[in-house]
């Protein structure tokens, strides 16, 4: 059991890939999490440029596929914030798709960036500003101010303190989801090495990846809808 703590435990801890020289003999350390990211970003970068090269009028089967699922990140965060919030589908779109790609990682033997609680901390750390962004954008500041005190002026402590409880609830529900799926996984492939861990990988890195980035931008759009409220 010893030897499996050990492992597991080598397995969770954070790691760098390189470091790059800086002044005063100092390097900055570059996490795995980071260099994972950039390989989604580049890979996602040439599947945007394969898929929209001689787009048609009279689209064909891959243009349709591609045109439908823009068609139903669009619709589905529309649906949620109206249409004065549509400006924002995209980012959350780009958002629901990196997550995707990022928990899928686990598939390939590739350490998700999700396990990574900076990558967790900067996404929600992105969506709060993002949300309350949104609220300044359709209120005005003033309105903004004033919405703190909504519904009376007793709730005013707790809506400024949503400001805080609700990066950190976006951040450690999708760091502690995609981390405890990982130390499951870790302890199955251990114990039991050989076929068993399959269906459990599907279940982890597919459907829970998949939930788990759906969650993140549904709760991110819902908080965004209630700061577009009038």
């Amino acid at each position: 059991m010893q030897d499996i703590a050990g492992r597991l435990t080598e397995e969770l801890q954070s790691k760098t890939s390189f470091t790059i020289p800086f002044f005063g003999g100092s390097s900055i350390p570059v996490p795995t999490s980071a260099v994972v990211t950039w390989g989604i970003m580049a890979f996602l970068m040439i599947l945007t440029l394969i898929f929209v090269r001689n787009l048609q009028m009279v689209p064909k089967k891959p243009q349709v596929v591609l045109e439908g699922l823009v068609g139903f990140i669009n619709d589905f965060f529309t649906d949620i914030l109206g249409q004065h919030g549509k400006m924002y589908a995209p980012y959350l779109g780009t958002v629901l798709i990196y997550l995707a790609f990022s928990n899928l990682m686990g598939l390939f033997g590739i350490t998700p960036p999700t396990k990574d609680l900076n990558v967790t901390a900067g996404l929600a750390f992105m969506s709060i500003i993002l949300i309350e962004f949104s609220g300044i954008h359709a209120k005005g500041f003033k309105g903004y101010i004033k919405s703190f005190a909504h519904p009376m002026p007793a709730m005013t402590p707790f809506n400024i303190l949503e400001l805080f409880i609700r990066p950190l609830s976006l951040c450690m529900r999708l760091f502690g989801n995609i981390f405890g799926g990982f130390v499951i996984m870790e302890l199955i492939k251990l114990l039991v090495p050989a076929v068993i861990p399959v269906p459990f990988s599907f279940y982890f890195d597919i459907f829970d990846g998949l939930l788990q980035a759906y969650v993140f931008v549904f709760l991110t759009s819902l908080f965004m809808q209630e700061k577009l409220e009038a």
